[in-house]
């Protein structure tokens, strides 16, 4: 992958070296005349706050750490981006080829730009495939990482303690369980994680608003959070949540959100109780919302880092996930190590000298 999408550079910069050279990078440091967005101002609630309330999908193609082989650029070509949509909707709108998710998607299409159909698979060889039917339209943009900070758009260093907790859940997870406890929280329906950087896999959120809350539900798994915004003080640092003890309250029309006192493992399988999330959800025009989160966890990252996520509404409404209620999967994952391990022990009494 990586060779092609050198090429694949080589290409657009040799196009584009043909034409007027005009990034998007340089075109947000140019001064255009104010349009309607510009000029947009956000609609207000009956109590006067800013409305985030609706249902928001993030559906954003743009990876969370910047691919290898674009590191040092943090911005895209207006030709790049329109080559890199235009092969997504050959690789995906045809529901033919295999499926990709998460920064799969990005990666696919950074991969198979130059015309080849190769270089990703949804498939493990043994189970079966899922169709890119289920790979959802997504939202491109010139960015080449969520991360906004580190400046290089790659997550920080893990520290010693999270890289050996990462090790132990994949190892966890490639090896046969002796309970449910072996697998992912994902896996036995408690929770994606909190935050939920999920994108274009039931990744909607619903946001309900009072004068005294805010509510934000999560689409997996039906997470809820509560985010009392009466300026109440946090709970004891003891009582520990899936989703965190959330605090917010308006930055002029910047809802701020301040969440601790979470249980450790809770996000990307390596954060610990020192977690600590700033949320910064603001209307950028009618049809974003700008969510902005800082991932401070010494336990686990090196440094604190940054990421902002577009989000767009969505007139769908949010449906139950019955993640209890269809777990097959767990059951069947667990019947089939309690299958192997009668195995083992008759090919040990087999094997044993009469």
């Amino acid at each position: 992958m990586r060779s092609r999408s050198l090429n694949l550079l080589v290409a657009v910069a040799i196009a584009v070296s043909l034409a007027p050279r005009h990034t998007i990078a340089q075109s947000l440091n140019a001064k255009p005349a104010k349009t309607a967005a510009q000029t947009w101002t956000a609609p207000r609630t009956v109590d006067g706050q800013p409305d985030l309330q609706g249902v928001w999908a993030n559906n954003s193609a743009t990876p969370l750490e910047r691919p290898k082989v674009l590191l040092g650029r943090a911005f895209l070509t207006e030709e790049e981006v329109a080559a890199l949509k235009k092969k997504a909707a050959e690789l995906f709108d045809n529901g033919n080829s295999d499926a990709a998710f998460g920064d799969t998607v990005f990666e696919s299409v950074l991969a198979n730009v130059e015309g080849s159909k190769s270089g990703f698979k949804s498939v493990d060889g043994q189970t079966g495939d899922y169709s890119s039917v289920w790979t959802v339209a997504r939202d491109w943009d010139n960015r080449t990482s969520l991360i906004m900070d580190p400046s290089d758009g790659r997550l920080p260093p893990m520290t010693p303690q999270a890289e050996q907790k990462q090790r132990a859940a994949l190892a966890a997870t490639g090896g046969r369980p002796s309970g449910p406890e072996d697998r992912s929280l994902s896996e036995r329906c408690i929770t994606y994680g909190s935050p939920q950087l999920v994108a274009g896999y039931q990744s909607y959120y619903q946001i309900v608003q009072t004068s005294t809350s805010v509510v934000i539900l999560r689409e997996m798994i039906h997470d809820a959070q509560v985010i009392p915004i009466d300026g109440r003080p946090h709970l004891a640092p003891n009582i520990q949540t899936w989703t965190g003890d959330a605090r917010g309250h308006w930055e002029g029309d910047t809802l701020v959100v301040d969440s601790t006192n979470y249980k450790p493992g809770v996000f990307r399988n390596v954060s610990t109780e020192k977690l600590h999330v700033v949320e910064r959800f603001t209307r950028t025009g009618p049809d974003t919302l700008q969510w902005q989160l800082t991932i401070d966890d010494p336990g686990a990252w090196t440094k604190p880092w940054t990421a902002m996520i577009p989000l767009r509404p969505s007139k769908k409404a949010i449906y139950e996930y019955a993640c209890h209620e269809g777990n097959y999967g767990l059951t069947d994952i667990l019947a089939g190590a309690r299958r192997e391990d009668k195995a083992d022990e008759a090919a040990e009494r087999t094997s044993q000298p009469k």
